[in-house]
């Protein structure tokens, strides 16, 4: 390998999305010496429109996903070799030509953080801000008298809302706090158990072109059991035909004996039915586990849940 070997490596242009570029980057840099991986900053559609309430709304508005579209397109026209996605935004379906990596380890903490005050410490009616439809539809299946409103932004603006304007707590996830050291003084970290996190919270998503230089260079800088764990949850996501927009949380992980266990809810948006499930398989079967858990929460009635949730 020469040294005219360029990578160009794509991510938001976040706090958060350029230290998780860095954070996956700065390892191959010793690991491929010959290689120079240059940096590029893209713009997303939920970055440039920061007043629409929702993000389903925003990618109606873009036609496509509000925090990968321009992403992927850039990838495709050539205008960078690899994205560096938060998993949990890209949607199951990519770009036709592209392909994604296994993902990267260690992956970040899978939970999400109420900031500004704990459950237990809300006050009956206290207002809590998140936009994301699984949080609200969790946060209220466990305290049905708050009142949840939209808020959007980066993780740090999300952060200030917190005391501010009549809002007593935001939630958010734990692995953009931790990544940015911005874990707030008053917070509570929520049980995974009860508040399953969004498919593929906390992984890092490697997406490339098919065939391309970089995934030939890059295909085997996975984590086997993070991949797993990752493919699981994508799975079951595909399998009901959801995305950021729909109140799905799946939390797959391998246990001591060495199987892939995923556990997996659907609740409805204003928290009064819930639907959970949980399946173990082996761990180079995340697909199959995935869609045998889909089922499962099928037949328990998540598609009545789903379908309420999709209506205009």
């Amino acid at each position: 390998m020469g040294d005219e070997t360029l990578v160009i490596v794509g991510s938001r242009a976040s706090a958060l999305a350029k230290k998780q570029a860095a954070e996956w980057l700065d390892p191959l840099r010793a690991r491929f010496p010959d290689v120079r991986f240059k940096r590029v900053l893209i713009t997303e559609g939920g970055d440039r429109d920061r007043q629409t309430a929702t993000l389903a709304e925003v990618a109606a508005t873009t036609g496509g996903s509000a925090f990968s579209s321009d992403q992927e397109r850039a990838l495709v026209e050539g205008e960078a070799d690899v994205i560096v996605h938060s998993l949990k935004d890209l949607p199951t379906t990519v770009a036709e030509g592209t392909m994604l990596l296994p993902s990267p380890g260690p992956r970040g903490d899978v939970r999400d953080v109420l900031c500004g005050a704990t459950l237990a410490g809300l006050p009956k009616g206290a207002v809590v801000g998140t936009g994301a439809p699984r949080r609200i539809a969790q946060l209220l299946a466990l305290r049905p008298d708050l009142n949840v409103v939209p808020i959007r932004g980066n993780v740090p603006g999300r952060i200030k809302h917190a005391g501010r304007g009549g809002i007593h707590a935001v939630l958010l996830a734990a692995a953009g706090l931790n990544r940015l050291g911005l874990m707030p003084e008053v917070h509570e970290i929520l049980d995974p158990h009860q508040f399953l996190p969004s498919p593929g919270q906390g992984a890092l998503g490697i997406q490339v072109r098919t065939g391309s230089l970089a995934a030939h260079l890059l295909a085997a800088t996975g984590d086997a059991h993070v991949d797993a764990c990752a493919r699981a949850e994508r799975a079951l996501l595909a399998e009901l035909h959801g995305g950021c927009s729909v109140p799905v949380g799946a939390w797959a992980q391998i246990t001591p004996e060495g199987l892939l266990h995923l556990s997996a809810a659907v609740t409805s948006l204003d928290g009064t039915a819930q639907v959970t499930t949980t399946g173990t398989g082996p761990v180079d079967a995340p697909e199959k586990l995935g869609a045998c858990v889909a089922a499962d929460l099928l037949a328990e009635g998540a598609a009545r849940i789903l379908a309420q949730t999709r209506r205009p």
